[in-house]
């Protein structure tokens, strides 16, 4: 695994965590990946906990970093974007992807989709509408307190 540009640890266990989003960026493109980071980073409650420029590296990340959120590029060296979310949901479970693509087939968008990811976002998307996106991925699912 190529080193993980940026790596977060909190002290606190999943079910004591603050209100806080944990992200995982997996983008190919640095000056992308530093761009979200920048944008993402502290924002309505999201932190950042890591990023990596390939898809056969994030799902050994997931594992350390234990992110709420993987925000993936669709095309990556190594796995691509379906491979990718598979990878990343065996190695953490309880993750949510999220593919970015620039641009994608139907039949690309239903491998993604077929592999475990809650959406695909077009990486021409307002910043806002990947914010949504992300806060709307923790949200599946969740018990009613």
């Amino acid at each position: 695994m190529r080193a993980v540009s940026r790596i977060t640890r909190c002290c606190f266990r999943r079910s004591e965590r603050p209100l806080v989003v944990r992200v995982l960026l997996v983008e190919d493109n640095d000056v992308y990946r530093s761009t979200l980071e920048l944008l993402l980073d502290g924002r309505d409650g999201l932190e950042i906990v890591g990023s990596v420029a390939a898809g056969d590296e994030a799902a050994a990340a997931a594992t350390v970093l234990d992110p709420d959120v993987v925000l993936m590029d669709f095309r990556l060296p190594g796995l691509d974007g379906a491979g990718a979310t598979s990878a990343v949901l065996a190695a953490a479970p309880r993750a949510a992807v999220i593919c970015l693509t620039a641009e994608a087939t139907d039949a690309d968008r239903l491998a993604v989709l077929a592999a475990g990811a809650v959406g695909l976002v077009e990486k021409g998307s307002s910043i806002e509408d990947l914010i949504q996106t992300i806060r709307s991925a923790t949200q599946r699912g969740e018990p009613d307190p």
